[in-house]
């Protein structure tokens, strides 16, 4: 049992790697897709809510079918279907074309990151301690691998249907030869939508969701605000080369993926109310650096506090969510997901519209009062009374 443990952990590792690998893939062609569409940069913007929009009804079904049959059938699925839609914006020749592969690819995409989220609290609860932040860290890596697999394609001269069409192949073999190691159903799960008790009775959602999913959208609209607006507040508010004002995504990034490499090791000695309190008020003081500094220097070190602070929040709620009901795992991180997912899309429009009233650096302030916030209501992430003595005695 223990080494069936081990393997189902180092293959949702595998899957966390597939799912930002594939994701990535797709962002290193935009600018190939988007020529030879024949788009603008506003079209495409309108494209990506529509693949955003997929990701959102891929995440609320991979949760329901997560929880009728089991993160064990529809993991390996989901990869395979987001591995096979990988492919179609690469052979898209005509907008609409585009826009219908880009809806598909994100249903895929969401599909796969619920489910692999699903098996990944299994994992957890399985462990008896913190692991969820390492996995979040993987997906990191994989668009990482994305990068510099997209920039070899480049270079021999690759097309976008070809590298895309190669990904998805490779993805496809892996999602679909690493199923025999996830974990099985621990116990039958009822079907989503009803309890136990009268037939047909609705299954109530908690209270917890709900403030957990509020959380999410706060936090990852943080991240949604970094991913999109960093490098363009080094170039434009502190004047800083391209190639330096590269590196404020940069220093965000690999400290974001640091941070999950370690927020494992803090939750289980600290709490998971540990890592999302200190953390998010680290994000919020790192941010504040970022908007009120006036030296390319402290500027960089400000976004690198950001990414460190946010790095275990995002683990820390869906693990929550998993773990306030595991017969409705999939469903309960499918809402949480759900709606983070809804803030990091809205994150780079909300910075976009507040720059009509202030300067962009002053923008920031925003997040930093979102980080405020999941700093004050982190106690929702304190697991249970049967859970904490759990992990107490596994420590």
């Amino acid at each position: 049992m223990e080494r069936a443990l081990r393997v189902s952990r180092v293959v949702t590792f595998v899957y966390f790697v597939v799912n930002g690998t594939l994701l990535g893939m797709w962002v290193v062609q935009i600018p190939a897709i988007e020529e030879r569409v024949g788009i603008g940069h506003a079209a495409l913007g309108g494209f990506l809510v529509l693949l955003g929009a997929g990701a959102f009804a891929g995440m609320q079904i991979g949760g329901r079918l997560s929880d009728r049959f089991g993160t064990r059938a529809v993991v390996p699925l989901a990869g395979a279907l987001c591995s096979a839609t990988l492919v179609l914006p690469g052979l898209a020749q005509e907008p609409w074309a585009l826009a219908a592969a880009l809806m598909l690819f994100g249903f895929g995409n969401g599909t796969l990151d619920v489910s692999m989220n699903a098996h990944a609290v299994q994992v957890e609860k399985a462990y008896e301690r913190p692991v969820m932040s390492a996995f979040h860290a993987t997906f990191s890596v994989g668009g990482v691998l994305a990068a510099l697999a997209g920039a070899v394609a480049i270079d021999i001269g690759w097309g976008p249907a070809t590298t895309l069409g190669t990904a998805a192949g490779v993805g496809l073999t892996v999602s679909l030869v690493s199923a025999r190691g996830l974990l099985p159903p621990a116990s039958p799960a009822p079907a989503a939508g009803t309890e136990g008790g009268p037939a047909g009775r609705k299954r109530a959602v908690p209270s917890r969701i709900w403030l957990l999913a509020v959380l999410a959208l706060l936090v990852m609209l943080c991240e949604g605000a970094a991913n999109d607006w960093s490098v363009l507040h080094l170039k434009s508010v502190l004047d800083a080369p391209e190639s330096t004002a590269a590196f404020a995504y940069g220093a965000y990034a690999a400290s974001m993926t640091i941070g999950r490499l370690l927020a494992d090791r803090i939750s289980g000695r600290f709490g998971p109310v540990a890592v999302l309190r200190h953390g998010a008020a680290l994000a919020a003081a790192g941010i504040t650096i970022v908007a009120l500094s006036p030296w390319i220097w402290s500027a960089l070190t400000g976004w690198a506090l950001f990414g460190l602070g946010l790095s275990g929040c995002i683990p820390q709620l869906f693990s929550a969510a998993g773990h306030t009901d595991p017969t409705a795992a999939g469903t309960n991180v499918s809402r949480v997901a759900g709606l983070g997912y809804i803030g990091m899309l809205a994150g780079p429009a909300v910075i976009g519209w507040m720059t009509h009233l202030m300067a962009l650096n002053y923008t920031f302030l925003l997040p930093a009062l979102l980080c405020a916030t999941a700093a004050a209501a982190a106690g929702i992430v304190r697991p249970s009374p049967d859970r904490a003595r759990a992990v107490e005695l596994t420590s």
